[in-house]
């Protein structure tokens, strides 16, 4: 096999991520679902624009925060999206480039850069409106094949999964990792991502995943079943490795006989966006560098503390510094 260019390649939804602050009063009026993601249009996404209060501008989108994750660790990351050429898309692309990661996809030529707008609340939710713009342009033919065979591992987010262009894209990407000899692994993003493919996300984990990422809403709703416990027997031997994350109970991390219990790290929680994106990068970052499991899953609640902490989906604070501190590592 070839040495690795990257760690890891994130293929998701590029966008912009319009941060604020609000209150329960304004999500009651605006008719949105607190906690959650939901999809809008075009229309939509310019008259909730209109009403949020001022807030901060930050290129995003799950999967590309976590390439900014591995980046900042240390890693070797890139990233696969598609944005416009139009002003949100040149703040995405400075944003991610300045953050150490590789983002040479080509700008679409139809709808504007999608933008996803967050509304988090005093009691550190966020709401989601998410609208996908260019993003959903993304297909086959967008996809590097020597950039996903160079790399260690392919991580892709589930929200990939609702446009069928994207899913074409996500289909090659995953076999062409795989021809390669590389990992593949896969975020479940929403528990309402969950329920719109169940049968489809059962089968991509059994037969075409390596490594998991999923919340404790997410991965007992793939199985159907009533309680965490049930949910960590049905997915054990499912796929190499699933970490699973339980919000202020830390995570589990499982691969086949092995069951690690991480506790949360503290920290004083701010806003939650991008807990799970750092998360992952933190244990994508430790398998990429041959770490144990308990390993790989504290670097993830180090680098979801540090995200949690301060408004924003990406980190203020190196996250290779906190490691070395912290763990001595890196």
């Amino acid at each position: 096999m070839a040495e690795a260019r990257f760690d890891v390649v994130g293929m998701g939804n590029a966008m912009v991520d319009i941060i604020a602050q609000a209150d329960d009063a304004l999500l009651g009026a605006e008719g949105l679902a607190k906690g959650a993601m939901t999809l809008i249009e075009a229309e939509r996404v310019e008259q909730l624009y209109a009403t949020m209060p001022p807030g901060v501008e930050v290129s995003g989108g799950s999967a590309a925060n976590t390439t900014v994750g591995v980046a900042s660790l240390g890693g070797r990351a890139a990233f696969i999206g598609k944005v416009a050429d139009d002003q949100f898309g040149t703040i995405f692309r400075h944003d991610i480039r300045a953050a150490g990661v590789t983002f040479e996809s080509s700008p679409g030529d139809g709808a504007p850069t999608g933008r996803c707008l967050i509304f988090f609340t005093p009691d550190a939710q966020r709401t989601m409106q998410t609208y996908l713009g260019a993003g959903e342009g993304l297909g086959p033919e967008d996809i590097d094949a020597g950039v996903i065979a160079s790399a260690h591992i392919t991580y892709l987010e589930g929200y990939l999964w609702d446009p069928a262009l994207a899913k074409e894209a996500f289909l090659k990407a995953t076999r062409i990792a795989h021809e390669a000899g590389r990992k593949v692994s896969l975020t479940l993003s929403d528990p309402f991502c969950v329920d719109r493919h169940r049968e489809s996300f059962v089968d991509l984990v059994t037969h075409h995943v390596d490594v998991l990422f999923a919340n404790e809403q997410e991965i007992i709703s793939l199985y159907e079943v009533r309680s965490f416990d049930e949910a960590l027997q049905r997915v054990r031997g499912q796929c190499e490795v699933a970490a699973l994350t339980r919000s202020a109970k830390g995570s589990v991390l499982v691969s086949g006989d092995e069951v690690h219990i991480i506790d949360a790290e503290p920290a004083h929680v701010v806003d939650t966006t991008g807990a799970g994106d750092m998360y992952a990068a933190g244990v994508l970052y430790g398998l990429t560098q041959g770490l144990g499991l308990p390993a790989c899953g504290r670097i993830g609640s180090i680098a979801a503390a540090e995200v949690i902490s301060h408004i924003g989906a990406r980190p203020e604070t190196p996250l290779r510094t906190l490691i070395r501190e912290k763990m001595a590592i890196g």
